[in-house]
């Protein structure tokens, strides 16, 4: 996420290690150096920067090409895609500037925004579960005025904390000029004396994590639930009522287990990492927590029957009767 380093003691740019070899962690140079060698782990976080953002734009120009996608839903989706899409960019932009351009400055602000994408995209995903919640609790009640404003009124927070968020290593709160209080991602911090540190932010993610298990646990009980009382009201258990129990149960596991599986190595071994420790082991943790914005899309959208239909308009120009497809609902898993 905030791949990026620190100065060295002596104020020259340290230069770019190998994967594996020395205990430093991830590092951002002030002064121009020699040209420095590419490191492959920064060359794989560009490639996915470059997949994220090309996954994400589609999604976002299909959402915005098409006026019928206007739901609470359509709407975090289409904030999820802009988080994405502009995490893909920052990694792009990291990249490029940290090869082409060593600036203390110029770090900093490609840091905060890499900062401000990654949590906008989670809170994103945590409104997105919130939708999906209300939308089995409160069916009907869901489509009115005072939902739309639920869903205005948390993306402006989710927006609002993010921004904030990426501006602070800008504003100062960053350890280039204390090294001791470095993390495992410099420069942002470890020390709980400021108010932007890497402890900080993977607590924020385990509390975000833990709700949205909360959530889908939650919404596994009312889908059960409720493919039970349809069962019952036709007096027999079909095999659809647990096909579609199944189905529901695995897609929430599938969906959660990806945002765990991504981002819980990264945010565990900010906790218990060591800015000693070599750069490698930020790399590998890291890289996997892009490849949540990366699946995103196939989740979130790509597999919304509203989401083909508008694609298939907008690569053929029109749409073709004979391919059927069905309207999904918000609660749909």
């Amino acid at each position: 996420m905030e791949a990026a380093a620190a100065l060295n003691e002596s104020g020259a740019a340290a230069p770019r290690l190998p994967a594996g070899g020395g205990n430093t962690s991830l590092e951002l140079s002030s002064r121009p150096p020699a040209p420095a060698a590419l490191n492959p782990w920064d060359v794989m976080l560009c490639v996915s920067g470059t997949a994220i953002a090309c996954e994400n734009a589609l999604v976002v120009a299909i959402i915005c090409y098409s006026p019928t996608l206007r739901t609470p839903m359509f709407v975090l989706v289409g904030s999820l895609a802009t988080a994405d899409l502009l995490a893909g960019l920052g990694l792009i932009l990291n990249f490029v500037f940290q090869y082409m351009i060593r600036s203390e400055t110029v770090s900093l602000l490609t840091v905060g925004f890499l900062v401000a994408s990654f949590a906008a995209s989670v809170s994103s995903l945590l409104a997105i579960t919130v939708d999906r919640y209300l939308s089995l609790y409160n069916a009907l009640t869901y489509y009115s005025e005072r939902t739309v404003l639920c869903i205005h009124t948390m993306l402006a927070g989710a927006w609002g904390v993010s921004l904030c968020l990426g501006l602070l290593p800008v504003l100062g709160w960053n350890c280039l000029h204390d090294r001791t209080a470095c993390s495992v991602v410099r420069p942002l911090t470890k020390s709980n004396v400021t108010l932007l540190n890497v402890t900080l932010l993977s607590a924020s993610f385990f509390l975000i994590f833990l709700i949205m298990l909360h959530l889908y646990i939650e919404i596994c009980k009312i889908v059960c639930r409720h493919a039970h009382q349809i069962a019952l009201q036709q007096h027999f258990l079909t095999a659809s009522h647990y096909v579609t129990t199944k189905k529901g149960v695995s897609t929430l596991a599938i969906i959660l287990g990806t945002f765990g599986a991504s981002w819980l190595p990264f945010a565990i071994y900010c906790v218990v990492g060591d800015p000693d420790y070599p750069s490698v082991y930020t790399y590998a943790t890291l890289l996997p927590a892009t490849y949540n914005s990366m699946i995103n899309p196939i989740i979130y959208a790509y597999r919304n029957q509203e989401i083909q239909r508008s694609m298939w308009v907008l690569f053929c120009g029109c749409f073709q009767a004979k391919v059927s497809f069905r309207s999904r609902s918000p609660s749909d898993v």
